[in-house]
C-alpha cells in the first residue's frame, strides 16, 4: 500500500509560483513513475507531468511546458512540481499519482495510487 500527501497549493496572483509536494511511503518509492495530474472545475482531469524513477525522464503537457518543472528527491520519497510564471487556467486541484510498476505513462489509467489532491487558485 502506497499512500501520497500533497501539500503546496494556494492562492496566488498571476506570473506567480507555487511549489507542491508529494510526499510518499513505501520502501521503494525510487521505483515508482511519479506523475502530476489536474482537474479543474467541469473539466476532466488531464495529464500535467511525469517523472521516470530515476528521475533522469520527465515529460510534460504542452500547456505547461517551460514553466512547470518536475523533481524528485528518492532520499525523501518526495516528488515535487514546480510552477512558474502561472496563470487563471491553471486553476485546478491538482493530484499526485503513483505507478509502481515504473510504466513511464502519460495516461491516468495506468497509475495505482492517488493523492487527496491540493487545491491551487491563480487570480487574475
Amino acid at each position: 500500500q502506497v499512500q501520497l500527501v500533497e501539500s503546496g497549493g494556494g492562492l496566488v496572483q498571476a506570473g506567480g509560483s507555487l511549489r507542491l509536494s508529494c510526499a510518499a511511503s513505501g520502501r521503494t518509492f525510487s521505483s515508482y513513475s511519479m506523475g502530476w495530474f489536474r482537474q479543474a472545475p467541469g473539466k476532466e482531469r488531464e495529464f500535467v507531468a511525469l517523472i521516470s524513477w530515476s528521475g533522469r525522464s520527465t515529460n510534460y503537457a504542452d500547456s505547461v511546458k517551460g514553466r512547470f518543472t518536475i523533481s524528485r528527491d528518492n532520499a525523501k520519497n518526495t516528488v515535487y512540481l514546480q510552477m512558474n510564471s502561472l496563470k487563471p487556467e491553471d486553476t485546478a486541484i491538482y493530484y499526485c499519482a503513483a505507478d509502481t510498476r515504473g510504466s513511464y505513462s502519460t495516461d491516468s489509467r495506468i497509475y495505482n495510487y492517488w493523492g487527496q489532491g491540493t487545491q491551487v487558485t491563480v487570480s487574475s
